[in-house]
């Protein structure tokens, strides 16, 4: 029998020795320390006391044991081909036996090695000391070190590793068959080759454990489906029956996060083409399901404090409040159907896969089950639409009158749940149930009457669309009663309805803003914390959606104290701060004029904050050991503001700029390393050149070759905002503009023509590109027949407006000097043309020479072959409007 290693106790206190001298901070002990360890590097049992230390001194202090193991983790990198097999053997053997260390930082170093150095560890899984502890530690490995152990790196250890993970399915012990599903699931997203080769094995054996009586197993199991529905759905399908069988028995599963687990793959398969045949045989099964998922459990309403009616004068703590993240601020243009495209999100930071989830978050407390049906429920409306309604309906006319709250609340979630998917056949419904949810607004129940909120928001669409005294205005008012609740949950509940109902209804609110801004401006006296950010928000809403209405003296009076002097209250470094910047941008915009004796101290700050955050990032630059980063939000949400107050202010704006270095700090911001405050300054700069253009002309010069090289689609909001800013210099400048048209031109023709690039970017691309032709025609017109098609096409739903004007002007006068350039694709210039609701008469003119003229370039005949393709509305309406 082979005696195992010992250490020598007086070698063994030196190495402990020299581990806690290599901790102290004095530089002349680590100099020592050093040169000890390169010593004690040519002994090679040297390495065995290191492992030692790391797995068998559990009396040690932590940070000692976890050093002992970073030496030897060098060591190992460095020399281990030069150590003795006895030496390589023990600490092999001593890593496999003590994978399962019940500490977390010892687990992590051992773990680092078993992944590290020599796959060949895991050619010995089965000799592992199948505890429950080292297999969760290699689960651990598992989760850290997914795509190491599928690389040629380590040749591959995972085609080993895989097939004796699905031995383990079997294992007798539930805590090792849970471990081993779980140590294989980390390897389906990422599709490992390994785990690809043995998948109809690997589904098998999670078949086999479908009824598993341990709950760890059977929830690993349906994780394990529902990432599989993802990536290899071609090998589900064939069992899809019964694996939606299994799914809803799992749903109702009597463990909580075996049923969430589920649950989440109704969210999955609904984003599969193939959800609507595989899943309209089981609605009548699911629907009852998810529908009795959404009841609040008593545990639940215990945690969410369900029997507190009253807790307004509560304090918020920090943790109730979530971050908020600025929106960057993102120019774009006016649709056909009135709204500006809001709706269309154009930012290219998409981290937010699970938007269905996201959107569920506005209920931010809610209980995860509950969410995840909810969540279910509304993406399975948008894919079966009116077809889920007769499984629905009759359930629901049960639960919106229930006596008991807990149902009915349910019930009226569900209602929300559906609104988006289900509208069309809820239409006949509505008459009768929006007033018994404006009822509800009054129930005694504080949760009764925050979903009520929420539900009423989902079809404030429909409800704008009626006579505003049917159901707009009493809707109206009981809102405003709940934004003044004396429940924070439904305060909250109730601002963001009516930040919905405001962006709705526009300026249907006009005659009731006098009592809008009474309510809005009383809670400010009212609200906590949290909130009051929700007000904010409200407040920037109503703003934007009854515009130029706000601008009378005795609204100004009852709104704008409050803010000053929330304003005033706030510091500099109080990220507050964002939210009250970006409503007072909505307000500034709105107010126009009547924001001017506001302006002064406002604009000055918001200066101050980019000055502010410049002269941070900069000594951070200089000594990133000595200054901390900088928070650039600020700077982000100051230079927004700033574009609300050149927009909302226009020529006004002037004398503040020339009293202020504006110029000097846009310029450093136009080439910060962030996109966001990239975009920012360069919607400042379009504002401040529409609104004193003399001040930004001597700066043209040094700002146009950075335009230049942001005109990259990779960041799309930035290429966007300085696109349309370019547009607007350019109508400043004239002719001015031909020494830069070089610069910028080849970039936007490319851009035009690139597919799938977004609406917004293209529809500002295509005004500039007319814009630039319109001052300087000589030198875009040659380019003509490289961007007229696209041009044409993504102008052509584009409300009637001033830069849709200028930028026609422009493609008439570039045909006019390029004509050739049109001949191929005229037919979209007439569909162009013909997008015109009232063109100016002077630009009507243009368009009536330019078709007669070619009308008459080609004779009779042609134009009648030609005018054969157009679809019968567009020959109507050039007939009608042109006479051609």
């Amino acid at each position: 029998l082979r005696m195992e290693w010992q250490p020598d106790e007086q070698g063994l206190q030196q190495v402990l020795q020299l581990l806690k001298d290599s901790q102290s901070p004095n530089t002349v002990t680590q100099r020592a320390v050093q040169q000890k360890l390169e010593q004690l590097n040519q002994f090679p049992d040297f390495n065995n006391y290191l492992i030692f230390v790391l797995t068998r001194l559990k009396t040690e202090d932590e940070p000692t044991r976890s050093l002992s193991g970073l030496i030897l983790k060098n060591n190992v990198k460095a020399h281990y081909q030069n150590f003795p097999p006895a030496v390589a053997d023990f600490i092999k053997q001593e890593c496999l036996n003590n994978i399962g260390d019940p500490s977390p930082l010892i687990r992590a170093t051992i773990g680092e090695f078993v992944v590290w150095h020599q796959s060949c560890y895991f050619r010995d899984l089965a000799s592992i000391n199948t505890s429950d502890g080292s297999f969760g530690a290699l689960q651990k490995i598992c989760e850290d070190s997914s795509e190491l152990l599928d690389s040629d790196a380590l040749n591959r250890p995972l085609n080993i590793m895989i097939p004796k993970f699905l031995q383990f399915f079997k294992h007798c012990s539930p805590k090792i068959r849970s471990h081993a599903i779980a140590c294989v699931n980390q390897f389906i997203i990422g599709r490992a080759q390994a785990l690809m080769d043995n998948i109809d094995t690997f589904i098998e054996s999670l078949f086999a454990l479908a009824a598993d009586e341990d709950s760890e197993v059977r929830k690993n199991v349906c994780r394990a489906l529902v990432m599989l529905l993802e990536v290899r759905i071609d090998r589900l399908i064939p069992h899809m029956h019964s694996i939606i069988q299994y799914m809803l028995q799992r749903t109702q599963d009597p463990d909580e996060n075996v049923a969430l687990e589920a649950c989440e793959f109704w969210l999955t398969l609904a984003e599969q083409p193939i959800c609507k045949e595989m899943l309209s045989g089981h609605l009548v099964q699911l629907i009852p399901i998810l529908v009795n998922g959404m009841k609040y459990s008593e545990i639940d309403i215990i945690l969410l404090k369900g029997d507190v009616e009253e807790d307004e004068a509560v304090p918020d703590s920090d943790q109730d409040i979530k971050p908020r993240f600025h929106k960057s601020r993102t120019v774009t243009l006016q649709h056909e159907g009135g709204e500006g495209e809001e709706g269309e999100d154009i930012e290219e930071d998409d981290d937010d896969d699970d938007d269905t989830l996201s959107d569920w978050n506005l209920l931010s407390d809610w209980v995860f089950k509950r969410k995840c049906s909810a969540a279910a429920l509304d993406v399975l409306a948008n894919v079966f639409r009116d077809d889920l309604l007769p499984h629905l309906l009759p359930l629901l006319k049960g639960l919106l009158f229930h006596p008991d709250w807990v149902i009915k609340e349910s019930g009226i979630l569900v209602l929300g749940a559906i609104a988006e998917g289900c509208m069309q056949g809820m239409v006949p419904y509505l008459p009768e149930l929006i007033p018994h949810l404006i009822q509800c607004l009054c129930d005694k129940k504080a949760l009764v009457r925050s979903i009520a909120c929420w539900t009423l928001s989902r079809y404030a669409h429909w409800v704008v669309s009626q006579p505003p005294d049917s159901y707009l205005k009493p809707l109206m008012t009981e809102l405003l009663k709940r934004i003044l609740d004396s429940n924070k949950r439904v305060q909250e509940a109730a601002c963001s309805a009516f930040a919905t109902l405001e962006e709705e209804a526009c300026t249907e609110l006009v005659p009731y803003l006098s009592f809008i801004l009474d309510t809005l401006v009383f809670a400010f006296g009212k609200y906590q914390h949290k909130n009051l950010l929700i007000l904010y928000d409200a407040i920037g809403t109503l703003a934007d959606s009854v515009g130029h209405h706000l601008n009378q003296p005795e609204y100004i009076q009852k709104l704008m104290p409050p803010l000053i002097a929330k304003w005033n209250e706030l510091k500099d470094e109080d990220k507050d701060l964002f939210p009250l910047l970006e409503c007072l941008s909505s307000v500034a915009t709105a107010l126009q004029s009547g924001f001017l004796p506001y302006c002064e101290p406002v604009y000055q700050r918001c200066v101050t904050l980019v000055q502010k955050t410049l002269a941070q990032a900069m000594m951070y630059n200089q000594h990133p050991d000595q200054y901390e980063a900088p928070d650039k939000d600020f700077m982000i949400v100051a230079l927004d503001l700033l574009s609300g107050l050149a927009e909302g202010l226009g020529g006004h704006v002037e004398q503040l700029v020339a009293r202020s270095n504006i110029m000097t700090l846009l310029f450093q911001c136009m080439q910060d390393t962030m996109p966001e405050v990239r975009q920012s300054s360069f919607a400042l700069l379009g504002d401040l050149t529409k609104a004193c253009f003399l001040h930004v002309k001597p700066c043209i010069a040094e700002f146009m070759p950075i335009l230049g090289l942001n005109l990259n689609p990779e960041f799309i909001s930035v290429c966007n905002n300085a696109t349309w800013a370019i547009g607007e210099i350019s109508m400043q400048m004239g002719a001015e503009m031909q020494p830069y048209v070089g610069m910028v031109l080849p970039h936007l023709v490319e851009i035009i023509n690139r597919p799938n690039t977004p609406k917004t970017l293209l529809e500002n691309t295509a005004i500039t590109i007319g814009r630039l032709g319109f001052v300087c025609p000589q030198e875009v017109a040659p380019q003509l027949q490289h961007f007229i098609r696209p041009w044409c096409t993504s102008l052509r739903n584009i409300r009637d407006n001033e830069e849709k004007d200028s930028a026609f002007r422009g493609i008439c006068v570039m045909i006019g000097v390029n004509p050739a350039g049109v001949v191929q694709d005229f037919i979209f210039f007439c569909d162009a043309v013909a997008s015109w609701v009232n063109p100016k008469d002077d630009l009507r003119d243009m368009f009536y020479k330019i078709l007669h003229g070619f009308k008459d370039q080609v004779g009779e005949e042609n134009w009648q072959q030609f005018s054969e393709q157009f679809p019968p509305l567009l020959k109507e309406r050039l007939s009608a409007c042109y006479g051609v």
